[in-house]
């Protein structure tokens, strides 16, 4: 923990604190930020890190070693009573604090926090105000370390979507019969062997199955890929070492020499959302101007708005990514959420607009990392529909 960065940022936020809680590990956010582990948490912990002057802790006497780590003077409890005491008392004073919670739950990912606790904590006489750019600050922000990290995942994964491809082709040209969960467990011991991992396997999928966002073939279900199939790969992973971050990308292909006008022309709609939402980030960084994340959803959304296709663009524009897949910072959202956190330098997130219409569904996914004063697209950007057999 850097409790110098943690307090400039509560200053330059306005705010008066920020108060860590958990129970039963609830909070991973808490732990990670703070830079302990957790142990027994069979009882609430509270700490508190003022914007001047040193932090509180407030723990339960059984587990009194749950917060060793953590500098600041040590406060213990028994009964409920007790608790509630000391928690006023230690938040006497204060009256605007940030916790991990979201009005009207708008950013689940930080609401993180039970509404007793922020009722609690009200009661104390303190206005409880949302940490999720705090969170960003000091969670979601990459080191050097972990750019490249996500460099080399990426390596690995356009290498498996080149090799995908490629064994469908070599399948279809000898009339071999390859299905769609074929193809993911060779992603799967593609992964293995080149070092990458990741929490599920990568999503394989033919035709009408491409029109579900989150389809992921299994072998009882999985379609048959013959020539003239429309594919959709989309494969995140990141390197097998602690600290590694995610690498997430989606392509498209058409089995055949020539893509057919209907494909192409939905690519090519899909694509200048991509693209218009890459270029507005990159010119805010270029100009100094905060970005929201739903101010990037509202420009791609509204590409696929202005050509008819509004209703079948049905999932936010991007997540942020980290040491998960969707990470802890600003997504790309003013449809299932209205996230209205800045996009922060040193963070990264992916841009995959779509449209998934009921025979077929078109993605295109790249990661955009932001940088002081610019923006890049960290790998590869596809431009058109791979005609798999040419």
């Amino acid at each position: 923990m850097d409790l110098n960065a943690i307090q400039a940022a509560l200053a330059e936020a306005g705010l008066d604190g920020w108060l860590f809680y958990d129970h039963h590990r609830r909070d991973p956010l808490a732990y990670r930020i703070l830079g302990i582990a957790p142990v027994m948490v069979t009882r609430r912990w509270y700490y508190f890190i003022p914007a001047e002057g040193e932090p509180v802790k407030l723990v339960h006497r059984i587990e009194r070693e749950n917060l060793a780590a953590l500098p600041g003077t040590q406060h213990e409890y028994s009964s409920w009573q007790e608790q509630r005491k000391k928690l006023a008392r230690m938040l006497d004073g204060q009256r605007r604090v940030a916790m991990q919670y979201s009005p009207l739950n708008a950013i689940p990912y930080v609401g993180l926090v039970d509404a007793g606790t922020v009722e609690l904590v009200r009661s104390c006489g303190v206005e409880v105000v949302s940490s999720g750019d705090l969170v960003q600050q000091f969670e979601a922000r990459w080191s050097p370390e972990a750019l490249a990290s996500h460099l080399a995942a990426g390596q690995v994964v356009h290498q498996c979507v080149r090799d995908a491809f490629g064994i469908i082709r070599d399948a279809v040209k000898r009339g071999r019969t390859i299905t769609e969960y074929d193809v993911q467990q060779e992603i799967v011991r593609w992964f293995a062997a080149r070092g990458v991992e990741a929490d599920e396997p990568p999503n394989v999928s033919v035709n009408t199955h491409s029109g579900n966002p989150h389809y992921s073939p299994t072998r009882e279900q999985a379609l048959p890929i013959r020539q003239g199939d429309w594919v959709l790969l989309d494969l995140w992973a990141k390197e097998a070492k602690p600290g590694a971050v995610y690498f997430d990308i989606t392509w498209t292909g058409f089995v055949g020499e020539a893509v057919p006008p209907r494909y192409a022309e939905i690519f090519e709609i899909v694509r200048e959302a991509r693209d218009a939402a890459i270029e507005v980030v990159q010119r805010a960084r270029r100009e100094g101007r905060v970005l929201r994340g739903c101010d990037v959803d509202d420009v791609a959304r509204g590409v696929i708005t202005r050509h008819g296709y509004a209703g079948y663009f049905v999932h936010r524009t991007g997540h942020s990514i980290g040491e998960e897949v969707h990470g802890n910072g600003a997504n790309l959202d003013n449809f299932e959420t209205h996230d209205d956190r800045r996009i922060l330098p040193g963070t990264c997130v992916s841009i995959e607009p779509g449209i998934y219409l009921a025979d077929f569904g078109v993605r295109t996914e790249v990661n955009v990392y932001v940088e002081e004063r610019d923006a890049r697209v960290t790998g590869e950007i596809q431009q058109a529909v791979v005609p798999i057999l040419a």
